[in-house]
């Protein structure tokens, strides 16, 4: 069995601006941290992560996930993009230049667009386009292309998402302490 690489992310300057990654904070090895970028405590990158900061800024807060694959962007100079703490971004999404708020969840291979908000407590199905200027209210599922409001969430989907958030801090650590320690 070939050893575990302890190949690092790929975290660049832009124009003098370092990213800030938490020291507990896990980026897959072949992700890419750009610019203008804070990520905080327990979050995760993974595999395939793309977060450009270099015409805006970018803040993720606290135990968020960023699925293999997403693309986490900015406008320039009118929308940067904010996520707060426990959100959960599906594989293959495109965030940009918008806030997702603590507690939200967008699906795999959805898109969410400048200046568009998603409350905490909400959803955007997988392969969702949401257009720019739009607000997924709390408890709401949006879904479509372009998104719109399908149903309220129901009680079962709301509690799960802290249990997603959790379960992808505890991976992150896992994997974390699996590439520091060059074993399995």
């Amino acid at each position: 069995m070939s050893p575990i690489t302890t190949q690092q992310p790929l975290v660049l300057p832009w124009q003098g601006v370092w990213p800030k990654i938490a020291d507990t904070a896990f980026v897959a090895p072949n992700a890419t941290v750009i610019g203008d970028v804070e990520i905080g405590a327990d979050s995760s990158l993974w595999f395939n992560v793309t977060v450009r900061g270099d015409v805006n800024f970018i803040r993720i807060g606290a135990r968020s996930n960023i699925q293999d694959g997403s693309v986490i962007h900015v406008t320039r100079a009118k929308h940067e993009t904010v996520i707060g703490d426990d959100v959960l971004v599906g594989h293959m999404a495109v965030i940009h230049g918008c806030r997702l708020e603590s507690g939200s969840f967008v699906g795999m291979g959805a898109t969410v667009m400048d200046a568009a908000v998603v409350e905490g407590g909400a959803m955007v199905a997988a392969g969702a386009l949401v257009s720019p200027g739009k607000v997924v209210k709390s408890g709401q599922l949006w879904a479509g292309t372009p998104a719109k409001y399908i149903r309220d969430l129901t009680a079962e989907e709301l509690e799960s998402l802290p249990k997603g958030t959790a379960h992808y801090a505890n991976m992150g650590r896992q994997y974390r302490e699996m590439l520091a320690g060059g074993g399995a």
